[in-house]
């Protein structure tokens, strides 16, 4: 039987994803390339501007049961590429990684009403599953931003995140494992943690702060020197924790010099301290599903009625928030946006108004330069059926995304080195 030859791609996509289950040493893994070093990602074929991302939150991981979305990385991945996509934000699981990185870990739920990540009790191995992923993203030319929701497990090991230094330590861990396995030069940025410092997904700071609550001494004294530290180990690594607060000119008072960006999240739904969702009846039940029944009968209906005021209402948030930016002359990501926080394939909702809606973000925050990368919504997952399905969409949305120009005083530092 004659031989296959493999394409440049195939052997790749083989080698790579062969070395980090393996652990094999760097220089195999970067597939000839002298150790040390990553495997050179595909050229760009396109002039240099924002990248197109997506979340993949702790899904990526924790959905791969049959027709959870993320059983077949490849054909995620794919997927991804075949809309248009070419980021993607995922949970690295530091905290995990940092306590026993072979471990099989675990996981309670964090609700059983919406589809990110589990809904119920699960088990999770984050190491060689991380390098395993990055790699796949690799022979795509697909960026890594890493996040972390800090998910609970039986033992709740995240609590030991007591200090700025114990949470440095964990990112270093894990940072130090993707290195080892040839693809640090695949990271986009890394955010040490989502949405800081709601107690929801940082807990273990004390004493506990509401996601408001950004800019309180003691959480931008534990910001700063958890950058500083990962930064003096990994000083090539665009860092900073992503922020969800009502009041963008707060930036201003505290402009965050130790972010190399802004990753802040923004919904209509949330404006007017949350006017859509109250009309609604929807308050981000976790465990009831009074919620989205709620959601089925009103969601489509508030927004149709008053379409006009809720677009105002999200693109006068979008040049609030392109205005700060422009103002300190710091870039902008946003990766959980533009229309509702909360939603899902459920009997009577459907994805029709919520498309437009984000769709009216997307372009806003394209226009206006400030933004080096741009989600279309925080539902760009397989899970989510009636987003993901229509690709046509997607292509229009990622297409307007990467064809954007970029502030010429953005054009500089490490994010935009990475792009």
């Amino acid at each position: 039987m004659k031989a296959k030859v493999l394409s440049r791609k195939e052997f790749l996509r083989g080698a790579l994803a062969s070395a980090a289950v393996l652990g094999l040493p760097k220089a195999h893994a970067s597939a000839g390339k002298e150790a040390g070093t990553s495997p050179s990602a595909p050229e760009p074929t396109r002039d240099k501007g924002p990248l197109a991302i997506t979340m993949w939150d702790f899904s990526w991981l924790e959905r791969r049961w049959e027709g959870a979305g993320y059983e077949d990385w490849d054909r995620a991945l794919d997927g991804l590429c075949e809309r248009g996509y070419n980021a993607v934000r995922i949970d690295a699981f530091p905290h995990l990684i940092a306590a026993d990185p072979g471990k099989t870990w675990t996981l309670k739920p964090v609700w059983n009403q919406l589809d990110w990540g589990s809904p119920d009790v699960n088990r999770v191995q984050v190491l060689p599953a991380l390098t395993t992923f990055i790699a796949k993203c690799h022979v795509r030319g697909v960026k890594v931003g890493l996040s972390t929701w800090f998910r609970e497990d039986s033992d709740n090991v995240r609590m030991g995140l007591s200090s700025p230094e114990k949470l440095a330590d964990a990112w270093i861990r894990t940072l130090e494992a993707i290195q080892s396995a040839g693809l640090l030069s695949d990271l986009l940025y890394v955010d040490l943690c989502n949405e800081w410092p709601g107690d929801l997904w940082a807990p273990f700071l004390s004493p506990h702060l509401d996601w408001r609550d950004w800019k309180n001494p003691v959480s931008l004294d534990f910001m700063r020197r958890a950058l500083a530290k990962v930064r003096a180990a990994f000083p090539g690594i665009p860092l900073l924790f992503s922020l969800d607060n009502d009041r963008v000119e707060d930036y201003l008072d505290h402009p965050l010099p130790d972010f190399d960006a802004f990753e802040h999240h923004l919904w209509a739904a949330k404006e007017n301290d949350g006017e859509y969702y109250r009309e609604v009846g929807y308050h981000y039940e976790r465990f009831d599903a009074a919620g989205f029944r709620n959601m089925s009968l009103n969601a489509e209906r508030c927004y149709r009625e008053r379409s006009g005021h809720w677009q105002e209402l999200l693109v006068s948030k979008v040049d609030r928030l392109a205005a700060v930016s422009r103002t300190l002359s710091k870039p902008l990501m946003t990766t959980e946006c533009w229309a509702v926080v909360d939603y899902k394939d459920w009997p009577l909702l459907k994805w029709d108004w919520v498309k437009e809606l984000t769709a009216v973000g997307v372009r806003r925050a394209a226009a206006s330069g400030q933004w080096l990368a741009i989600a279309t919504s925080n539902f760009c997952g397989p899970q989510f059926s009636g987003m993901w399905n229509d690709v046509g969409w997607h292509t229009e949305q990622t297409r307007l995304i990467k064809a954007s120009k970029v502030d010429p005083g953005l054009r500089a530092g490490l994010l935009w080195d990475r792009l």
